[in-house]
């Protein structure tokens, strides 16, 4: 029997340049062999014919260059997210939108739960409650019988009770920056970034895990939610790359069902950079097939919405103080320049404009002493950019990651509150960016909004908001854009367009079918083609 299969389709679009429509896809041994029509491919004879996409749009499968293995593990927990979600398994929860609403559902969990056990929820987005701040007492309303600990949608903020307030004592660790206290110098119940949430975290020896989604059974999760929404390649760009972490990625993506190839990336701030930089050498020769190790993440500031994005001056729209640093400014220039000296790519997540500033002066420094071709170093979320910035991106040849989902689900209150409307219509410039010719891609960034790269690709083209308004039409992007940016660019920043991220001869055999083609159908409607399965190598996964 010959190992040569022929995948026909109504349509297949390429991402190669130079023949960007086919009808069949040839492949051999997991690469694709050859691309055009069947008569074209003929010389490949004998081969099997596969139609079960005849009436299908393949495309590259897509590539997901800033999401989190946490996503796997995050429905372990209840879910308390201001938008309905379907978990990995299809069932559909409810949005939590408004403080009482998340009180019900926290009783409900604890009812559920041993009597010693702590209660963890995620997903929750106080900033759409009138923009009232989570305390320990709105918690303790609920549940005041056992430690909580409610992990805000952006991951940059948690709120707790005060049972978790005093089981961590944190009136002793009130000197920590992003323990919010009130007027009378006492915790709230609010941790804002890394510092803070340590104090909780390590105090109580919680039975959760930050990090969880390291486990192989998360993993497995993640790996099949990425696939069942035509992801063929993921990120998990922030992965602690310790022993115990890499047992569960060796273990996880050498399963011959794994449905998916994962890039995870150090997470720079668990080491200081020399023993990052060894960290990072002591992996590369672990890399197989499925699993291929090169980012190194660093984490500058916080996120708008949650008020710890750093943002240029006149800071936040509506009056609140400037965010903060994960680390102080001078050290993420040392890490920087230490990761780049090394010859590591760097994801930067810069959410404010200030974050940007500061990343790009240190890039720029690091550019001049140490001069590096073809670095792809990438600015993740970077969503206020300015023009000023994305030239001197363009300069220094730095591509940029943007989290386009932000123009729907924040997009009308970074314009209401946050950032205003001058700067609301920049948000996510893809236009002006494209225009530069910088490489640039989008994202969903999930657990913080649900896998999905066609929606990240219709949020790009139509820039609407959740309410359904337009913000920043000039900054709209074609459909054959935003598909290259889920795509071959996507792959690009992770150093891998060699492999994958477009259909031609030579690539892995990694391919995504659609229901509808994207370029016929109308933009509004991008987010609705049903993904009908992956191939990975040339093996085929049903979507469920």
């Amino acid at each position: 029997m010959s190992n040569t299969r022929i995948f026909s389709a109504r349509s297949v679009i390429t991402m190669n340049p130079s023949q960007p429509e086919a009808t069949h896809v040839a492949v051999r041994d997991g690469r694709i062999l050859g691309v055009g029509s069947l008569e074209s491919l003929a010389s490949f004879a004998p081969y099997t014919l596969d139609e079960r996409y005849a009436d299908a749009t393949l495309l590259p499968g897509f590539v997901e260059g800033h999401a989190h293995a946490l996503e796997g593990a995050m429905w372990e927990y209840v879910y308390l997210g201001y938008f309905e979600r379907k978990d990995p398994e299809g069932q559909i929860w409810s949005g939590v939108t408004s403080f009482a609403a998340m009180q019900e559902r926290l009783r409900e969990q604890a009812a559920q739960l041993p009597a010693d056990q702590p209660l963890i929820a995620w997903g929750l987005d106080p900033i759409y409650f009138d923009g009232a701040r989570l305390t320990r007492e709105v918690i303790d309303a609920a549940v005041s019988d056992r430690p909580v600990v409610v992990i805000h949608s952006n991951l940059h903020v948690i709120s707790v009770n005060s049972a978790t307030v005093e089981a961590a004592d944190l009136d002793r660790h009130a000197g920590v920056e992003g323990i919010v206290l009130d007027e009378n110098g006492k915790p709230t119940g609010e941790l804002q970034e890394l510092a803070a949430m340590h104090a909780v975290i390590s105090a109580l020896e919680l039975s959760f895990d930050l990090l969880k989604g390291n486990d192989a059974r998360a993993l497995r999760r993640f790996a099949n939610a990425a696939a069942n929404v035509g992801i063929t390649t993921t990120t998990d760009l922030i992965n602690p790359l310790n022993e115990a972490s890499m047992d569960h990625l060796q273990a996880a993506t050498g399963s011959d069902e794994f449905p998916v190839r994962l890039v995870p990336a150090l997470a720079s701030m668990a080491y200081t950079p020399e023993a990052g930089i060894e960290r990072m050498h002591s992996v590369q020769d672990k890399s197989h097939n499925k699993l291929a190790f090169g980012p190194v993440k660093m984490v500058t500031d916080g996120s708008i919405q949650g008020y710890t994005a750093r943002l240029k001056w006149p800071y936040y729209h509506d009056g609140h103080p400037n965010g903060m640093w994960n680390a102080p400014p001078e050290a993420m220039v040392e890490m920087i320049h230490s990761y780049h000296q090394a010859g590591m790519q760097l994801h930067i997540h810069t959410n404010g404009d200030e974050a940007v500033e500061l990343a790009l002066d240190a890039l720029e420094e690091a550019l001049s002493l140490w001069p590096r071709a073809d670095h792809r170093h990438t600015l993740q979320h970077c969503q206020i950019i300015d023009h000023a910035q994305l030239k001197r991106a363009a300069k220094l040849g730095v591509c940029l990651n943007m989290f386009a989902n932000h123009l729907y689900y924040w997009g009308d209150i970074h314009r209401d509150r946050t950032i205003g409307p001058e700067r609301a219509l920049r948000l996510e410039p893809l236009a002006s960016a494209r225009a530069l010719n910088i490489t640039t891609t989008v994202h969903c960034d999930a657990p913080v909004t649900p896998l999905g790269p066609l929606f990240a690709a219709w949020c790009a083209v139509n820039r609407e908001t959740s309410s359904g308004a337009q913000l920043g039409d000039r900054e709209k992007v074609s459909v054959e854009t935003a598909l290259r940016m889920i795509t071959l660019d996507a792959a690009y920043t992770l150093k891998l367009d060699h492999m994958i991220g477009s259909l031609e001869i030579g690539k892995q055999a990694d391919m995504v079918a659609l229901a509808e083609n994207p370029l016929e159908v109308d933009p509004h409607a991008l987010r609705d083609i049903q993904v009908l399965g992956t191939v990975l190598g040339g093996v085929v996964y049903d979507a469920r």
